[in-house]
């Protein structure tokens, strides 16, 4: 856990969330500023700055990290009409918070490219 992340004090509950899933590796929860009628962020526990900070260690997690995410896009019935999941990565690549994160997006048409 980073002491300054955001991310890691909604994970230890210093920050108030709507968690919508949450086991010992992963905590996802509805986005306040949401992008799309469904925006859900899928986050590691293991606090990780970037997704290429990630290395051979993590790769339970990372394939943990897409499989929970179809689960829930599909618990949020995304699957039949599409969904879209977004990894930002650096500031250029649009990234705010450096703490990994995988957005969920759907219930609605999404266009391209998207920025």
């Amino acid at each position: 856990m980073s002491n300054d992340c955001l991310f890691c004090k909604i994970i230890a509950g210093e920050i108030p969330s709507n968690k919508v899933y949450s086991d010992d590796d992963l905590y996802a929860f509805h986005d306040i500023n949401p992008a799309a009628p469904t925006h859900i962020l899928i986050i590691p526990k293991k606090h990780l700055t970037y997704v290429n900070s990630a290395d051979e260690g993590d790769e339970a997690l990372m394939g943990k990290l897409l499989l929970k995410a179809n689960q829930i896009a599909a618990d949020q019935g995304l699957s039949e009409d599409g969904f879209r999941y977004v990894i930002n990565t650096g500031r250029n690549g649009g990234q705010t918070v450096f703490h990994l994160h995988l957005h969920i997006l759907g219930g609605r048409a999404l266009g391209w490219p998207p920025g």
